[in-house]
This record gives C-alpha cells, sequence and structure tokens, in this order.
C-alpha cells in the first residue's frame, strides 16, 4: 500500500485545485494589462517510493501522517519565471491569495546554495473542503511551490540529470564547472531584469 495511504487521490485533487488556482491568478493578471506571471506550470504528487526515501533520509517514521505532515512537499508545482522579478511577483500574489496561507520560504536566490542551485520555495498551507490526516475537515494540505526562472530552473534540470549519473570521472571538476554555469546564468537573468527595467522606463 502507498505510504499515502487512503489520501493518494485526495493528493491529486489538491494538485488540480492549486494548478487551476495558480492559472486563474495569471489569468486575472493579464486581464488587467500586467505581463503574465510565469511562462511554464509543472506539477507533480511526489512518488510514494520517494516519500518513503525521504522519510527515512529524515529519521521520520515512514508513515502517512509523517509524509503529510512533517514533509510538506507530496504535492509541489514549478513556477518558470521569464525575469526575476516575476518570482517576486507571484510570491505576492499567492501571499494575498484567500485559499492559502504561505507557512515556509527559502530564498536560494538570495543565498543559493554551495552547488550553484537558485531557486525560492514556498510552502504553502491549503484548505480543501474534505477531511486531511488529522481529521479536520475542511482539511489542510501542504504545498510546496518553486519559484525560478528559465535559467535557474534548465541550470536545475541539468544538474539534477549529471548527479544520477554513475561512475563520473572527474566528479570535482564537473561540480567546479556546473557551479560557473550556475554563476554566468545568474549574471545573465540580472542583465535580461535590466534590459527588460530599461524598456519600461524607455
Amino acid at each position: 500500500m502507498s505510504i499515502y495511504g487512503q489520501y493518494e487521490d485526495d493528493l491529486t485533487t489538491v494538485l488540480t485545485d492549486v494548478e487551476e488556482k495558480i492559472r486563474q491568478l495569471n489569468q486575472t493578471t493579464v486581464a488587467d494589462h500586467q505581463p503574465k506571471l510565469y511562462e511554464h506550470l509543472i506539477g507533480r504528487v511526489k512518488d510514494p517510493a520517494s516519500m518513503v526515501e525521504k522519510c527515512q533520509r529524515k529519521n521520520y517514521p515512514v508513515t502517512t501522517e509523517a509524509a503529510l505532515r512533517r514533509c510538506h512537499d507530496a504535492v509541489g508545482v514549478r513556477l518558470v519565471c521569464n525575469f526575476i522579478s516575476d518570482i517576486s511577483r507571484c510570491r505576492a500574489e499567492l501571499a494575498r491569495a484567500p485559499w492559502c496561507t504561505i507557512v515556509k520560504e527559502k530564498d536560494y536566490i538570495t543565498n543559493a546554495k554551495p552547488n550553484g542551485y537558485r531557486s525560492y520555495h514556498l510552502i504553502l498551507d491549503v484548505v480543501e473542503p474534505f477531511a486531511d490526516v488529522t481529521g479536520a475537515n475542511p482539511g489542510h494540505f501542504f504545498v510546496e511551490i518553486q519559484l525560478r526562472t528559465i535559467a535557474m530552473d534548465s541550470w536545475a534540470s541539468l544538474e539534477h540529470e549529471l548527479k544520477y549519473k554513475h561512475d563520473i570521472k572527474n566528479p570535482e571538476r564537473i561540480g567546479r564547472e556546473l557551479k560557473r554555469c550556475a554563476d554566468q546564468l545568474a549574471s545573465c537573468d540580472v542583465q535580461m531584469q535590466t534590459i527588460r527595467q530599461l524598456i519600461q522606463e524607455g
């Protein structure tokens, strides 16, 4: 049986609901004659086997309650934005949204990880009209939101792919090259943001 137990289908419902509400935020923004909030939206329910591995790695019990309460990323949505400023706009819109509450934030853009990873992570508490693992109804479900630019997302996808390659002969050198590439892409993001501001001011 899945670690998500009877809530596995509910997680898919939560994901679909959150994706739709984020699309509505974007449509409202565009209808208000503002630039779109994001370029791509990618959602997923974390694979049950990956959730089991995470619980074990963090020394949590391998239970449905741990998967849905102690871990906060059973449901995840990635928003890939065109510009750094769009990340701030997305965050502001989510903070104002009546259907969720931001309960945790991690800024890996201002403070990139040592390997060069950049992204802005939010944990949302989303209210749904059905019971959660604690028995509360309406229920509360955690959803992880990752906000990235296209450059950040491209780098993270490549780094993830390379990380799972085995028998790499020069891991230290590859790590250095990946970090250098991440820094160059970050510089590019800043330049693109500057160009956008110059065009808007012109």
